[in-house]
């Protein structure tokens, strides 16, 4: 058995829709025999964790799974050890980097933020 990285994908549907697309990529920990068992495992948990409930305004948002498009080894588990890594191309470079400083700013001073990055990419 061994541990794997797996990306779990949602779209997130508020409504009639008509709004900013949304995705949720998460990434999950799965213990499994083979990378055909981990994907497996992360289908199984992005179908049962889809979910549709009514927000604060009465509207039905949708938490609809998509896939799971990739699944990692986790090989060498030690402290520095890369587990992820993803080249990004923004549209707004100085809002990405300020929001990037800002965010580890407050992880520095022990209070995390939530800016999101959606409107700069």
């Amino acid at each position: 058995m061994n541990w794997f990285i797996v990306k779990i994908v949602y779209e997130i549907i508020c409504g009639d829709g008509r709004h900013c697309a949304q995705f949720d990529e998460q990434l999950r920990l799965v213990y499994a025999d083979g990378l055909h068992e981990a994907f497996q495992h992360a289908n199984a948990i992005g179908r049962q964790e889809a979910v549709c409930f009514q927000n604060d305004k009465q509207q039905l948002v949708q938490w609809k799974f998509l896939a799971v498009p990739e699944v990692l080894p986790l090989v060498d588990l030690m402290h520095g050890a890369e587990v992820f890594s993803r080249i990004r191309e923004v549209d707004y470079v100085e809002q990405y980097k300020s929001v990037l400083l800002t965010r580890a700013e407050a992880l520095s001073q022990n209070q995390p933020t939530c800016q999101p990055y959606h409107s700069l990419t």
